[in-house]
């Protein structure tokens, strides 16, 4: 079948197409009803089905006697270590760790949240929080203690997953003092912390609250998995909002296994037997659905990957995994390729390695900016594949369907929607635009199934941030346009939230942080173009009368601020010291002017703004 032919029915006959992709798995019970609307409102698909993503991941693939095919590829330069968890094995592990947390009081519903770096117990624990039925909420290991503190006040878990250090490059930083800290700053009280010690940094534990995770697997009795409904919730996954507080974001189990195997085929165009990797982490959404779950649904083989583009040990690091791995389709950030680009701008270290193995490059998690896209071209000889895609849809909006049908790429554009997704450009009126036209973009309901239903205990958040706006469509924040061959265009965000190398981050999170300093008395953060990582913060600040401090002291203290509060892959590295922020006359701050005068466009000046020199004065002091 044609795209052409697939997406049309997708959108004509929403519940005939996604029933035959609910058919394509098994199921403990089939669903009695493929689409309705819940008490709130909201579209849900699969209502009655029963299954579990666990035995869908791994028990069902080793019944069906692929137990000793390899699942799992743990493949760290940071500590010089290769290891590989065969389907059988993966599964019981995820049953013992499963037993692990029934012991300590986990069960169906209870959430446990999972503070790791990217070692296969990462893996493990989301497979067994999914095989008892406990929502799993992964938080990013290099968050600083406010951040984890404000998620464990949020999902509210029983029990901390989490381990001594993670590694950066040759870095080792130790996440359990961050534990310790963020269980402190947290109001919700932590019942247990199990952490696995990892010989680069042994951590301290707290007694009668902290276990060792290897005596504690070791001595847990396997759990079997436990059937679920289709609607009850899989994980949360916290993602930055404008307002500065995270959002988590709810995915179901029955509409995210359905959505998962059907996109490891159609979109990646990969079967059974596969090599897949994805060179992202398990804290952000592209490792929950395509490091875990995806892959191991479709019984591929997956590849977890303790690394960088570069340093670990060099520009060559993607070259020898795919290599090393045989890797049949490879998916990462652009800002990963521009790093090994800048380092390696003919390529030549690729020419040590054999990747005849490699069928499909994917990039998403931001713009793929046509020279890189033109580079990759010329250095790989396969098709180099943009998608674009959000936390909140858990998969691709657009993409070109390798599965399905390669079309033409156009650089900048990653292709066309995928089934499921009625995307439409509207302007502010909510009048739809035509080929060209720039506007936000948006999608009609119901969403398909894979994407989120809700925000975890806060559903008016979810009708506010995403469906108010447009009425009856899912507004995604993002702005752009279509092509007269209805190729779409992204272009960036339409509200505070920056995309600094595939990492979101809100604005106004940053804000709050920059104003807490004693200096401060106003202050904006706003996106700046980059080089290397697409975007990266950029703070304009006001200091109050009467302080004395210089620019390059008050700037590494705010950088150091930011590092503590949020995190250092945030790329917090700039702040200019102004009189005033420009603003209109009811006090908004033009955001969007300073993006443009900081990336050297000129800026737009609304009729509205309050002071018309404030421009001019901000301009020369960044001469």
């Amino acid at each position: 079948m044609s795209y052409a032919s697939l997406y049309q029915r997708s959108l004509t006959d929403p519940e005939g197409f996604w029933r035959e992709r609910a058919e394509e798995i098994p199921w403990l019970e089939f669903p009695r009803s493929v689409l309705e609307q819940d008490g709130n409102g909201a579209w849900r698909w699969f209502r009655g089905g029963k299954t579990n993503t666990c035995w869908l991941a791994l028990d069902r693939h080793v019944e069906a006697g692929r137990g000793e095919q390899t699942a799992l590829i743990y493949d760290s330069p940071v500590t010089g270590t290769v290891t590989r968890h065969s389907y059988a094995q993966l599964r019981d592990r995820a049953a013992r760790v499963a037993g692990g947390l029934k012991a300590l009081g986990v069960g169906k519903g209870d959430r446990v949240v999972i503070y790791m770096p990217m070692v296969p117990e990462a893996v493990i624990a989301m497979l067994a929080c999914a095989r008892i039925g406990a929502v799993h909420s992964v938080v990013f290991g290099g968050f600083a203690a406010p951040e984890l503190a404000s998620r464990i006040d949020d999902a509210a878990p029983k029990v901390i997953l989490s381990a001594s250090c993670g590694i950066e490059v040759t870095t080792v930083i130790p996440y359990k003092p961050l534990l310790d800290e963020a269980v402190r700053l947290a109001r919700h009280p932590v019942a247990h912390c199990v952490v696995l010690q990892r010989p680069q940094c042994e951590a301290a534990l707290v007694p009668g609250r902290d276990l060792d995770w290897a005596g504690w697997e070791a001595a847990a009795a396997p759990a079997q998995w436990t059937p679920l409904d289709a609607l009850d919730p899989l994980y949360i996954l916290y993602t930055s909002g404008t307002t500065g507080k995270p959002k988590g974001v709810v995915r179901d189990t029955g509409g995210h296994a359905v959505a998962l195997h059907w996109t490891m085929q159609a979109i990646y165009g990969v079967a059974a037997g596969d090599v897949f990797w994805a060179a992202s982490d398990v804290g952000w959404v592209v490792g929950h659905s395509y490091i875990v779950y995806g892959p191991l649904l479709r019984g591929c083989t997956t590849v977890l990957f303790e690394g960088k583009p570069v340093r670990t040990p060099d520009a060559g690091a993607f070259w020898r995994v795919i290599q090393d791995h045989r890797v049949n389709c490879f998916f990462t950030a652009p800002t990963a390729f521009r790093a090994i680009k800048k380092e390696d701008p003919d390529c030549r270290l690729k020419q040590g390695y054999e990747l005849s193995s490699l069928r499909y490059q994917f990039v998403a998690g931001e713009r793929l900016d046509p020279p890189t896209y033109q580079w990759l071209r010329q250095h790989l000889g396969v098709p180099v594949i943009d998608h674009w895609w959000q936390t909140e849809t858990g998969w691709s909006i657009c993409a070109n369907l390798a599965g399905v049908e390669l079309m033409e790429t156009k650089p900048g554009s990653p292709t066309v929607p995928a089934p499921g997704y009625d995307l439409r450009i509207l302007d502010e009126g909510g009048c739809e635009l035509g080929p060209g036209e720039q506007g936000a973009i948006v999608i009609k309901a119901p969403l398909p199934p894979g994407a989120f239903t809700t925000i975890w205990r806060d559903h008016e958040r979810y009708v506010d941030a995403y469906w108010s706006r447009y009425p009856g469509f899912y507004l995604t924040g993002d702005g752009g346009h279509r092509d007269v061959d209805g190729y779409v265009y992204v272009m960036g965000r339409i509200d505070d939230v920056i995309n600094v190398a595939g990492h979101r981050l809100s604005t106004g999170q940053l804000e709050e942080v920059v104003a807490s300093h004693p200096a401060v008395a106003e202050c904006a953060v706003v996106g700046v173009q980059d080089a290397d990582k697409g975007e990266v913060p950029f703070g304009l600040v006001v200091l109050k009368d009467g302080v004395n401090l210089g620019e390059a002291a008050l700037q590494a203290e705010l950088v150091q601020l930011v590092r503590t509060q949020v995190g250092p892959f945030a790329n917090f590295k700039q702040a200019l010291l102004v009189a005033r922020l420009p603003k209109t006359r009811s006090g908004k701050i033009l955001r969007q002017a300073l993006r443009q005068l900081l990336d050297g466009e000129t800026p737009n000046i609304p009729s509205t703004i309050d002071d018309p020199a404030i421009i001019g004065e901000i301009e020369a002091r960044l001469r």
